[in-house]
């Protein structure tokens, strides 16, 4: 008996779902690029990415994915043949440091597990053995949407400089800006990009970076930039340049009304609702993997996002539930990918959702339980709902 006639619900961890007032922004005509009002929203933007990634630093559109702004922070500051040092935890850094093999640079990996967060002391021997700086860019993502993996930036960057390493640090925040604190500056960070689909509400085909003034600095010196990505000519005078051509006029609607709401709401305000519902998440998993076929993919209770849980489920159940979770209850979760594909689920819990959202899916989840007979430790919802009511 089919129960998703209503509202169906995308917790997926991305594309996320994009607000009523978002979509409705992006409805109106074509304008010109050249002057007007379209050079306001520009404007708007560029501000309000700086406010987003908390950096006074340079900031740049690309209308593009977020593997398109991994090229540009690449191309944009390093030299061919360079070598970058690739930080694992998951599935993203490692597409990040293959994407930067492409472009003619070489990649190390300081390896990892899908399981556990990076080790800041397994960086800092890493980089005091480049005794000649041979290495130099450092990336990382903060969240890692495959294995649901948070990795903590700031003492990341300890470790950097207590080796004194001069390494450009990039950090990839696709998954995590919006939804967890993000500061660029006072971190250390001196590249750091995202995409529009994730905790920024957006539908797919903006992505956003920003440059400190160590990658302005190598920027000068890179070899490797493109036509497209290069910095240089995003900073001419002509409002186009800022695009190399024309401008994506409606996402770039979207984009403003969703800052809009994001700054409404207050960007600390966001956070610590992504930390209630990521905690809530949390507990419904812990009470669930009392059962024994249910387990957090990532091992370190620290080290778990606010943004998407990953989920282990033993026995090939992972297929089952999600059908379930879809075709029953209208509820669309995501499947684990990379080297944990198949044997798990991924609950996002990140961008435009609330708690109706989120205890909805985790009673459809619940429910799957019950209903494939699925061993599992009963009363996972009612946890996530004591410890919300306790937080209110």
């Amino acid at each position: 008996m089919p129960l998703r006639h209503g509202k169906e619900f995308l917790m997926i961890p991305g594309p996320t779902n994009v607000p009523e007032e978002v979509l409705r922004a992006m409805h109106r005509p074509a304008v010109d690029i050249y002057e007007g009002p379209l050079l306001e929203t520009t404007d708007y933007c560029l501000h309000s990415l700086k406010r987003l990634f908390r950096t006074e630093g340079r900031t740049y559109i690309y209308a593009a994915n977020g593997h398109g702004a991994w090229d540009a922070a690449l191309c944009n500051t390093l030299k061919r043949g360079d070598k970058i040092l690739v930080l694992e935890s998951g599935r993203f850094a490692l597409g990040w440091g293959e994407a930067a093999e492409i472009t003619g640079l070489e990649a190390e990996i300081l390896e990892g597990a899908w399981d556990r967060s990076v080790d800041p002391g397994k960086l800092e021997a890493r980089l005091r053995q480049d005794i000649n700086h041979e290495i130099s860019a450092i990336l990382v993502v903060q969240v890692d949407t495959a294995s649901g993996v948070w990795n903590d930036i700031a003492a990341l960057r300890k470790a950097i400089d207590a080796a004194g390493h001069p390494a450009l640090f990039m950090v990839d925040t696709i998954a995590s800006l919006g939804c967890m604190p993000f500061e660029m500056d006072a971190w250390g960070v001196d590249v750091a990009l995202t995409g529009s689909q994730k905790g920024l509400m957006c539908p797919p085909g903006l992505s956003f970076v920003a440059a400190g003034p160590k990658a302005d600095k190598a920027h000068e010196t890179a070899d490797l930039r493109t036509n497209y990505t290069d910095w240089t000519f995003r900073k001419g005078p002509e409002h186009y340049q800022k695009y190399c051509g024309t401008p994506p006029e409606h996402l770039l609607y979207a984009f403003q009304k969703a800052a809009e709401i994001l700054f409404d709401e207050g960007l600390e305000q966001a956070w610590h609702r992504h930390a209630l519902l990521g905690e809530a998440t949390r507990r419904a998993i812990a009470r669930w993997s009392e059962g024994g076929a249910v387990n957090f993919n990532i091992s370190e209770p620290h080290a778990r996002s606010n943004s998407v849980s990953v989920v282990r489920l033993e026995n090939g159940h992972a297929d089952a539930l999600r059908e379930f979770t879809k075709t029953v209850c209208g509820v669309t979760i995501g499947g684990t990918i990379g080297e944990i594909s198949g044997k798990g689920v991924r609950i996002a819990h990140m961008g435009h959702v609330n708690a109706v959202m989120l205890l909805g899916t985790l009673s459809a989840i619940e429910l799957g339980f019950e209903r494939l007979e699925i061993p599992y430790g009963k009363g996972g919802v009612q946890a996530a709902i004591d410890y919300l009511a306790g937080a209110l």
